[in-house]
């Protein structure tokens, strides 16, 4: 759960670096910037920053922003009625980001996910600099975390579903809860 100033002071965080980056936002687009905790309440440590600029019944484009060392959780996509799942391509547009995928563990990891008590299980690490880019197939495990100076990364992939995101730490809840107080 975050307070109405922790969701403004994220959502103006957010918008500073894009400018920062270079990104553009229309007014309409600055106002709805997603602040997502994932319900853990810790969003420095875990959570995003979201722009969603289409997500139609075929494709979906965002910019997610990550400050220093944020965490998106791990997840899949699973599949929904007949699509296999999302598939998604995340393309580094500023600083650096660090994507963990099913496959061969890394030796050394560049990441410490903030806690280790099986919510992280994937260990290929993938390294994304500005005009780096993967694509992650449906339904598979993954999670990223910015490097020291945070990341901005453009998202583009099929239809977001994201409100059924199957997620390993099973109290992540992907709805933020806001209170005024």
């Amino acid at each position: 759960m975050l307070t109405r100033e922790e969701l403004t002071g994220a959502q103006d965080r957010a918008a500073a670096v894009l400018a920062d980056a270079g990104i553009v936002l229309t007014p309409a687009e600055r106002r709805a910037i997603e602040v997502a905790d994932f319900g853990l309440s810790r969003l420095d440590e875990i959570g995003l920053e979201i722009v969603v600029y289409v997500n139609t019944e075929r494709v979906c484009a965002k910019e997610l922003v990550l400050f220093p060392r944020q965490t998106c959780p791990e997840h899949r996509h699973p599949p929904v009625g007949e699509s296999p799942g999302k598939e998604e391509t995340f393309r580094c547009r500023w600083g650096v980001v660090y994507l963990y995928t099913e496959g061969e563990p890394a030796r050394s990891p560049a990441c410490r996910p903030p806690e280790r008590d099986g919510a992280f299980t994937v260990w290929h690490e993938i390294e994304l600099r500005p005009g780096d880019q993967h694509t992650v197939p449906p339904n598979t495990l993954h999670w990223f975390q910015a490097g020291d100076e945070g990341a901005v990364v453009s998202e583009f992939s099929t239809t977001s579903t994201d409100e059924l995101d199957v997620f390993t730490d099973l109290r992540i809840g992907r709805e933020t809860v806001v209170r005024d107080a």
